[in-house]
């Protein structure tokens, strides 16, 4: 089986690439991560005009109707380029009105979240640490509960909600909604709490099936954009022994260091094949898919987690400073780690899930 890159995925990556060299460089990104404003509107209509508003969005509802690995390859760049906004969120909830919603809900949602002229999330986490969906309990003819850490709640249009028993629904922000800023360390994707009081809500009908679909594909696209930010810190750490003098030398002389850059090395570069084949599996190999998303979050996000810790090392006492660009990736390590549940979670799912 050939596990290369087509031209056209190559094409895709480079050119997500070469827009974040040029629209969100350490500049750029530092002021978005210092910045107030919750949301750069400027950048993320430059994101929707690539077209990533519809990767997974199907080609009849205006998207390009592309398949979970494409989604993983954008999402690695973007990890790599710690890239602030609500693709996360606003790729899930298009990829579950896709799967679960009436033909009336396609017709209404998608094609604005293709284009970016509407903006959507998903609202799994609740108060009590549950992320699952056999875990939900928001529930109700109209919505009553409470959802955490959800990606851009307060400049959503729509909000596809984890409900009672695995079901998805999907409601409009007004009315019997109240959303407040949750003040995570990740600044480059920021988080909302909401609390429901009879909301209004539209169940979709297929929403217990696109319930653990679009639960594997979050994991894939966590675990794709933990990846991106691993493979950069340790490009940071390599660059930073390259020019940093003591003693008269730079310090890619010592050995110590080296062993410690190879090792962050082959902590990160190995991990490439699982969320690959966890995000062929989706599309290709369903009978692997749900074990192998649960693996690829635990082992990657983990390993994006000690990665960084490696380069906060490397990079002496400047890499425990807010100066130091390093402390981005790390707070998007966190955020990988824990969103959608922590690595004992998964591996304890895939454990089961294999028969263990």
């Amino acid at each position: 089986m050939d596990f290369g890159l087509s031209e056209e995925q190559q094409l895709l990556q480079d050119t997500v690439a070469q827009f974040l060299a040029n629209e969100n460089d350490p500049n750029q990104l530092r002021a978005r991560f210092d910045a107030e404003e919750p949301h750069d509107e400027t950048f993320w209509k430059g994101l929707m005009e690539l077209g990533l508003g519809g990767l997974l969005v199907p080609e009849e509802h205006g998207g390009a109707g592309l398949q979970m690995i494409d989604a993983a390859l954008v999402a690695e760049t973007m990890g790599f380029a710690a890239a602030p906004g609500p693709f996360l969120g606003h790729t899930l909830a298009g990829l579950a009105i896709a799967l679960g919603g009436s033909e009336a809900h396609k017709r209404a949602w998608l094609p604005k979240l293709a284009t970016g002229d509407a903006l959507g999330t998903v609202a799994f986490g609740e108060e009590d640490g549950s992320w699952l969906p056999e875990q939900w309990s928001v529930g109700g003819d109209a919505l009553t509960g409470t959802k955490c850490h959800v990606p851009y709640g307060a400049q959503a249009d729509v909000i596809v909600v984890g409900t009672k028993g695995g079901g998805l629904a999907l409601v409009a922000p007004g009315d019997g909604a109240t959303i407040e800023l949750f003040e995570g360390v990740d600044r480059t994707r920021r988080l909302y709490t909401v609390r429901f009081d009879g909301a209004a809500a539209e169940a979709l009908p297929d929403g217990s099936d696109a319930a653990s679909r679009t639960r594997d594909a979050a994991l894939i696209l966590l675990a794709a954009d933990a990846f991106g930010g691993a493979s950069r810190v340790l490009a940071m750490s390599v660059e930073y022994a390259k020019t940093r003098e003591q003693f008269g030398v730079t310090i890619g002389h010592f050995q110590a260091l080296k062993h410690q850059l190879a090792n962050m090395a082959l902590e990160t570069e190995p991990a490439r094949g699982l969320f690959w084949y966890a995000a062929h599996a989706f599309d290709e190999v369903p009978e692997d898919c749900e074990r192998m998303a649960a693996l690829a979050k635990a082992h990657v996000t983990d390993r994006f987690m000690h990665v960084a810790r490696e380069a906060t090392e490397a990079h002496g006492g400047i890499g425990f400073t807010w100066e130091c660009d390093v402390q981005m990736w790390f707070k998007r390590a966190l955020f990988d780690r824990a969103w959608l549940g922590t690595p004992g979670t998964h591996r304890e799912r895939a454990a089961q899930l294999a028969g263990w």
